[in-house]
């Protein structure tokens, strides 16, 4: 015997009923009958029945009176659910990563345990952990974050103990220790992988905070990078190597320009590190005749953009040709001086051509139609000189990039109202596209080839990388 499911849809749901069924034979064969039609039965009575059903029933009577041990169950899909689901492969390969480094003995051996509940050693490493498997604040890792990563397990702090306080304490224990820390990962990094030092890349970002922070000194308003010129700022100068790898950071003040920290940043590395023969490669935000020459006296090296200005003094070495390619769309020329202190570098790209004829064409559209709106408007009827002087003023300013490109004149009638007349001026408009996808480098290294130049300062964009990681 054994049981056989009958399902009967009623009202579009779907009802189950049970009958136990025999195999009986016949002389047409063997044919089933219907024993008893059991209708709704639980889990547990099924198998009851089909223990005593079963040919050695006479030795599982005992079942029918006894809950059995499941063989099997169903299950509905539509109300399994996950709980306390963390993250390991992540944490287990950055804490085994810290033990290559040397960096959990550095810690305990930096940040002795005092009374405190959790070493602060332990509290560094859930930061460290947390900042490479789910980058995000100190406040959101101690509400959400610790319970999503398997740090309970890997280090053995209890997500209790994990709170905003202890995570902000534990990077005060930190600070005072940054220059040991970047020293020993040099040190460290450098017997792992042979890491070189010949040359170092430049950048500079900035992070604001929402609040007054009055208590820091540094926090100042200054070009915002976000775009939040009404938050207060700090700026973040980090120096990396040629492969991305961070060499160290300072904090500077976030009112402070680019160019000005480059002295400072540079004698800082040399301090820490040695003055060795390295190349700076810096961006033309940090380039000025005043910090060129300082590193030009103290026998330092650099490749650094120029000004898009500067290409102007260029111009005849555009039109002439002879440039040698580095690549599909990017070709490059040499340019040394005469006094052979400096060479200069043109490069010339096709994607930026493309990208800055774009722009160009649509800020000289933008400004041709309001032009010839104003002019438009003063035949219409008589405007005021003042008012009208305004209005270009403002739209000129807001679209410099076009606005060489036009001759304006403001004129008076003789019964008060004011006229404007404009023209293209054809000289402009020729160098633009002449101009257009250029890009000038400046160094003063003498026995290099344009290409090398050129390969060496796009490594430059390794550095926001860098402060983005």
């Amino acid at each position: 015997m054994y049981l056989r499911k009958i399902s009967r849809k009623y009202k579009d749901k779907q009802y189950d009923y049970w009958a136990l069924v025999e195999s009986c034979p016949t002389a047409r064969g063997s044919r089933q009958r219907v024993v008893a039609y059991l209708g709704e039965l639980p889990e547990e009575v099924r198998l009851g029945v089909r223990q005593v059903a079963a040919p050695d029933a006479a030795a599982q009577q005992g079942a029918l009176f006894e809950r059995p041990k499941p063989q099997w169950v169903e299950v509905d899909f539509a109300g399994i659910r996950v709980e306390r689901c963390r993250k390991f492969g992540g944490p287990w390969l950055g804490l085994q990563l810290i033990r290559t480094l040397g960096l959990d003995e550095f810690l305990a051996r930096e940040l002795p345990q005092g009374q405190e509940q959790i070493p602060w050693a332990l509290m560094a490493l859930v930061l460290v952990l947390a900042r490479l498997c789910d980058p995000s604040s100190e406040l959101h890792l101690a509400e959400h974050g610790y319970e999503e990563l398997a740090l309970e397990d890997l280090l053995g702090v209890p997500a209790d103990k994990v709170n905003e306080d202890r995570l902000y304490r534990a990077l005060d224990q930190l600070l005072p220790r940054k220059e040991a820390l970047e020293q020993h990962l040099r040190d460290r990094l450098g017997e792992l992988f042979g890491l070189e030092y010949d040359l170092l890349l430049y950048d500079v970002t900035s992070t604001y905070f929402e609040g007054e922070a009055k208590a820091n000194a540094q926090a100042q308003r200054g070009y915002s990078r976000d775009h939040r010129p009404d938050c207060k700022q700090v700026c973040l100068a980090l120096v990396v190597r040629r492969c991305g790898m961070p060499v160290g950071y300072e904090l500077v003040a976030g009112n402070r320009t680019d160019v000005t920290t480059v002295t400072e940043i540079v004698e800082t590395m040399e301090k820490r590190y040695g003055k060795a023969d390295r190349i700076w490669v810096m961006d033309r935000g940090m380039v000025s005749e005043a910090n060129l020459k300082w590193r030009r006296e103290g026998d330092r090296r650099y490749v650094v953009g120029t000004p898009k200005g500067q290409l102007k003094q260029f111009e005849r070495e555009l039109l002439e040709e002879h440039w040698d390619t580095v690549r599909e769309g990017i070709d490059v020329k040499l340019c040394p001086r005469p006094d052979g202190v400096e060479t200069f570098v043109l490069c010339r790209s096709d994607q930026r051509r493309e990208k800055e004829r774009a722009i160009h064409q649509r800020f000289e559209q933008r400004l041709e139609t309001e032009l010839e709106k104003l002019a438009k408007s003063c035949r219409q009827q008589p405007q005021d000189p003042l008012r009208l002087a305004q209005r270009v003023g403002r739209l000129l300013g807001q679209s410099t990039r076009a606005a060489g490109l036009f001759k304006v004149e403001l004129g008076q009638e003789a019964a008060g109202g004011a006229t404007l007349t404009w023209s293209k001026r054809p000289e402009r408009q020729r160098w633009h596209e002449l101009a257009e996808g250029c890009y000038l480098l400046r160094s003063n290294v003498t026995d290099w080839t344009a290409v090398e130049f050129w390969t060496t300062y796009v490594l430059a964009d390794r550095c926001p990388r860098a402060h983005r990681g």
